[in-house]
């Protein structure tokens, strides 16, 4: 079981699901949200910055990733993101959980190395018994 995910999508409704299923899964101890890339950088930004070793400031060890949202879209997080200001962050895995499946967004996920998958939402039991195997957590 993983101990944090952070799932970033505009939806609230989708993100009400992800947590609803990786509940009922025991997937992940914690779940925490973003509604948007810059919401979920500035989470990152926290962390760095607060000294206290405090329960909020465990790092996420897998992000869900919708690639289309206002403010800041899924490719413009994962470009700073995986830039060197956020190299600490790096050992989280990123899930692309789109609606969309674009043949140019699956060429393009396959630059970034800490993109893991990419799924079609939503997100289902069966997605995260395929992703406890894929990632070696049964």
């Amino acid at each position: 079981m993983l101990e944090q995910i952070l799932c970033i999508d505009d939806d609230p409704i989708t993100l009400m699901l992800c947590k609803k299923v990786i509940s009922k899964s025991s997937f992940s101890n914690e779940i925490i949200t973003a509604q948007n890339g810059e919401e979920a950088l500035h989470h990152f930004n926290t962390l760095k910055y607060n000294n206290s070793k405090n329960k909020a400031n465990k790092k996420p060890e897998l992000i869900f990733l919708d690639l289309n949202m206002p403010i800041m879209g899924g490719w413009e997080f994962l470009d700073h993101f995986t830039s060197p200001d956020y190299a600490e962050f790096n050992t989280a895995s990123v899930i692309v959980l789109s609606s969309t499946i674009d043949p140019e967004d699956l060429r393009k996920a396959k630059k970034y190395p800490i993109i893991i998958d990419f799924l079609s939402k939503p997100i289902t039991l069966p997605m995260l018994e395929y992703l406890k195997k894929k990632m070696g957590l049964i």
